[in-house]
C-alpha cells in the first residue's frame, strides 16, 4: 500500500510541475511537442492537435517538450515564431519559473484542504486565565470572545493566530460574559520561539487556556472536613447533594450554596494498578465512592470551609533518584513556593524554572500541613537533532495532574480569518525552514548526512499516509516544496540553471553559446548524480538495521 501512496504523490507533484511550464508555454504561444508524466514504457498515450500526452510507467520524474532551434527536430519556417527560444527573455524566464512556482503554490491548497477538513475545534471560550500574564484580571474563566478588532472569533485556534500575530499591539475584545457584552482591551505579550537552524520567530501570547479544570480536588490538612469525610488529593468530584459537577468552577459553587449541611459528595479516585501491562506502562483505573461532607458553616472560599482545592500545585509524579526526589519531595505533597517567589499554579513554578534552567533553586512544599524545602536542579539533557545541531533543554522530573473538561464543539473555522492565512502562514514557514536549511548546509553548519533521497520520502509517505489523509496531505505539501526550492537552485539540468544561463543572458544582451551550455549541463548533471547517491547512502546508513532485519526475516 505505501508504494501505491509513493506513486500517488510523486505523480502528483510531476504533473503540477510540469503544469506550470506548460499552461504558461501555451499563454505565451510556445509549440509543446509532449507533455509527459514518468519515464518509461509508455502506458497511455493520447495526440492532441499539436501535442502529446503521455503517462509513463516509472513515475519518477516527467517533462514537457517544447519546440527548440538547437534539437535535431527540423523547424518549419512558420513553426520559428513558435520557438522557446524566438521568446523574449521575461516570457521564458516565467515559463521556466512556473514550474517550481507552481510548487511552492500548490502547498497553499494542500494546507487549506488540512485546515478547513478539520473538525470538533474548540470554542473560543475561556478556561485558564494564567496569573501574571496579559489577560490577568481582564478575562475570566467563562469568557466567550465573539471579536478581536472586529474580527468574527468562531474557534479558540481562531483566538490564538489573532492573538499570536499581534505581539505587543493593543487588541480589542468583545467578549461575551454573565449574559452581557463586555469591551476589554489587552496587549499580547511577545513570547520569542526558537526553532531549529537558530530560527526565532515573534509570536503573541495573553496567557489564556481553553477548557476549564475538571473538579480535582487537593485535601492536604488532615484536620479538614474534607480529610475527615474520607476525602483524599486526586478525588474526582461528580456529584454534591444529587447536583452533577463536572469543573472545578462547578463545585466551588456548589459549595458556596451549602450553609454548613452534611451532603454526600460523590467521588472517582484513581488508583495505580501495580505490574501493569507486565511492568511495560503505568495505568491507574478509578473507583468509585461516595464521603458525607459538612462544610464549615462560614469561610471566605472552598478551601478554608471544606479543606478542598485545584489539585493544581500538587505532586503526582516524582521520578525517583530525580534531583527533587533526593531533595524529599514526594507524590502528594503541596507546593508552596520557589525561592522567595509564592506559587499561585503550577504554570508559574514552570515559568520560573524556565527563566533560570541552569540554576539551583529551593523549593518548598507542605506535607500534612508541615512545612519542607530542598534545593532542586533541572536535568541538562544534550543531543545533536536530525540536522546535525546541538540541542539542549532542561527537564523537570516531577509532574502534577490536573485533567481539563473539554467544551462541546464548535463549528469550522473561517476560511478567510483562519483556513487561508494559516494555510499560507504554513507554507511561509516551510519555505523559510528550507530555504535556511539549505543556506546552512552551503555554509558547513549542517551536516550533509541530513540529506534524504527517495528512500526517505519513501518512508516519510508511508508514515504519514498511516495515520490518515490529512496527514499525507501534510507530508505532500512539504515535500512539493522542496521539490519547487531545490529545483531553483542554480545547478545546470535544474530550473535554477535555466535561470542563471538567462541572468548572464541579460548582462551580456546575448544568449550563452550553446557549448558552453551544454559543458555546464554536463557538469550539473554530475554533480546531481554525487548528490543523490549521497542521499541514498544517508538513506541506507540511517536504516541499515532495518534492511538487515528484514533480509533475516525473508531469508532465515
Amino acid at each position: 500500500m505505501d508504494i501505491l501512496y509513493f506513486a500517488l504523490l510523486v505523480s502528483v507533484l510531476i504533473f503540477v510541475h510540469e503544469l506550470g511550464h506548460f499552461v504558461w508555454a501555451k499563454i505565451f504561444g510556445v509549440k509543446v511537442l509532449m507533455f509527459s508524466i514518468g519515464f518509461g514504457p509508455k502506458l497511455v498515450r493520447l495526440r492532441g492537435r499539436e501535442t502529446e500526452y503521455c503517462i509513463g510507467l516509472l513515475p519518477l520524474g516527467g517533462f514537457v517538450k517544447m519546440l527548440e532551434e538547437n534539437r535535431q527536430e527540423p523547424v518549419l519556417p512558420e513553426d520559428r515564431p513558435r520557438t522557446f527560444e524566438a521568446q523574449k527573455l521575461w516570457k521564458r524566464v516565467i515559463i521556466v519559473l512556473a514550474g517550481p512556482a507552481m510548487n511552492i503554490l500548490f502547498p497553499v491548497l494542500l494546507y487549506l484542504g488540512v485546515f478547513l477538513g478539520e473538525s470538533d475545534f474548540t470554542p473560543p471560550t475561556i478556561g485558564i486565565v494564567l496569573p501574571g500574564h496579559a489577560a490577568d484580571g481582564k478575562l475570566r474563566p467563562g469568557d466567550r470572545v465573539l471579536e478581536i478588532d472586529d474580527v468574527h472569533i468562531s474557534t479558540f485556534a481562531e483566538l490564538r493566530r489573532v492573538v499570536g500575530k499581534h505581539p505587543g499591539k493593543d487588541l480589542h475584545f468583545k467578549v461575551f460574559r454573565d449574559n452581557e457584552h463586555v469591551d476589554v482591551h489587552i496587549t499580547p505579550e511577545e513570547r520569542l520561539i526558537e526553532k531549529p537552524f537558530e530560527l526565532v520567530e515573534r509570536e503573541g501570547s495573553i496567557g489564556v487556556m481553553p477548557n476549564e479544570p475538571a473538579a480535582v480536588v487537593g485535601v492536604g490538612e488532615a484536620a479538614s472536613p474534607a480529610y475527615r469525610a474520607g476525602l483524599r488529593t486526586f478525588d474526582r468530584v461528580t456529584e454534591v447533594a444529587g447536583t452533577p459537577v463536572e469543573t472545578l468552577a462547578d463545585l466551588e459553587a456548589v459549595v458556596a450554596q451549602n450553609k454548613g449541611e452534611t451532603v454526600p459528595v460523590t467521588y472517582l479516585r484513581p488508583v495505580r494498578v501495580p505490574d501493569a501491562l507486565g511492568g511495560l506502562g503505568e495505568v491507574s483505573v478509578y473507583e468509585s465512592g461516595v464521603a458525607a461532607l459538612t462544610p464549615e458553616p462560614t469561610g471566605a472560599d472552598m478551601r478554608v470551609r471544606t479543606g478542598m482545592e485545584s489539585a493544581d500545585l500538587y505532586v503526582s509524579e516524582v521520578e525517583e533518584r530525580s534531583a527533587e526526589w533526593n531533595a524529599g519531595l514526594r507524590p502528594g505533597d503541596r507546593i508552596t513556593a520557589l525561592g522567595d517567589h509564592e506559587l499561585v499554579t503550577w504554570s508559574m513554578l514552570v515559568e520560573k524554572l524556565d527563566a533560570a534552567p541552569e540554576r539551583a533553586h529551593t523549593l518548598h512544599w507542605l506535607r500534612d500541613g508541615a512545612r519542607h524545602s530542598g534545593t532542586i536542579e533541572l536535568r541538562r539533557e544534550s543531543w545533536t537533532d536530525e540536522f546535525g545541531n546541538a540541542r539542549v533543554r532542561f527537564v523537570m522530573r516531577t509532574a502534577h495532574w490536573l485533567p481539563t473538561v473539554q467544551q462541546p464543539p464548535a463549528g469550522g473555522p473561517s476560511f478567510w480569518h483562519y483556513a487561508l492565512p494559516s494555510a499560507i502562514d504554513e507554507t511561509v514557514d516551510v519555505v523559510q525552514f528550507i530555504v535556511v536549511g539549505i543556506s546552512r548546509i552551503v555554509q558547513g553548519k549542517v551536516s550533509l548526512s541530513t540529506l534524504g533521497g527517495p528512500i526517505a520520502v519513501y518512508d516519510v509517505v508511508g508514515q504519514e499516509s498511516a495515520k490518515g489523509a490529512s496527514y499525507f496531505l501534510w507530508a505532500m505539501a512539504v515535500i512539493s516544496i522542496n521539490l519547487g526550492l531545490i529545483n531553483l537552485l542554480p545547478i545546470p539540468m535544474l530550473d535554477g540553471g535555466h535561470l542563471l544561463f538567462f541572468g548572464i543572458e541579460a548582462i551580456l544582451r546575448r544568449p550563452l553559446p550553446l557549448r558552453v551550455r551544454e559543458v555546464a549541463s554536463f557538469f550539473g548533471m554530475v554533480l546531481l548524480a554525487v548528490l543523490m547517491a549521497l542521499a541514498l547512502k544517508n538513506d541506507v546508513e540511517k536504516r541499515w538495521d532495518i534492511i538487515l532485519a528484514q533480509f533475516k526475516d525473508l531469508f532465515g
